[in-house]
């Protein structure tokens, strides 16, 4: 399987010509939609989905279906019977990829605040999505993508996360905001000048890509 980066939150996943599109918003090239087989989007944000951009992919490729939960299944009418409304505990295909869903809510940004419904996605039993949430699965990922600066997270928060996950590695995500100068801290503090954490962590710059 082969992970690219694709800027902020979006990635896609590739295996024998399948293409798997996670949270494609507007931090991201409308490119990354070309040749998707299928999308999948945690949530409303439209650092994570564009629904006008996604509904003319979804014109354009006949083929291209959506899975996320049922807030984003509302902004994309017109596309219904091709949106597929998942929750917590669910699991299903997409795009010949096994999939899972975990978590319900988006992190808390302030108390005043109204939460959001936020689903997180382990694909192919190995990488995991989280969308903006610290969600926990509930079972073994080797893959994770770590959102590492968000204005609903701290460092410590991000720490704790990856220790509580305990993956086999993790790819920095969520991280469209920072300039170089906080990719390299918030990049050590999760490496040699941090507190320790048992995953390796390193970043793929929007483009890159690596087999897993």
């Amino acid at each position: 399987m082969e992970l690219t980066k694709h800027g902020h939150a979006c990635v896609v996943l590739s295996q024998e010509g399948r293409r798997l599109v996670i949270d494609p918003g507007a931090f991201t090239e409308a490119s990354a939609l070309d040749g998707a087989d299928a999308v999948l989007v945690t949530h409303e944000h439209a650092d994570h989905v564009v629904p006008d951009q996604l509904r003319r992919a979804m014109e354009g490729n006949p083929g291209l279906e959506v899975w996320t939960n049922g807030s984003v299944a509302g902004q994309l009418e017109g596309a219904r019977s091709r949106v597929h409304v998942v929750g917590h505990g669910d699991s299903f295909t997409a795009a010949g990829f096994d999939v899972t869903v975990h978590g319900e809510l988006h992190a808390v940004v302030h108390p005043e605040v109204p939460r959001i419904p936020n689903i997180g996605f382990l694909v192919a039993g190995q990488v995991f999505h989280p969308g903006d949430a610290f969600t926990v699965p509930e079972e073994p990922v080797s893959t994770l993508l770590l959102p590492v600066h968000a204005p609903w997270s701290k460092v410590s928060e991000v720490i704790d996360f990856v220790r509580e996950v305990r993956a086999d590695q993790a790819y920095a995500l969520h991280d469209g905001l920072l300039n170089e100068t906080g990719l390299g801290l918030v990049g050590g503090l999760l490496g040699e000048r941090g507190p320790g954490t048992p995953t390796p962590y390193s970043r793929l710059a929007p483009g890159d890509s690596v087999e897993l």
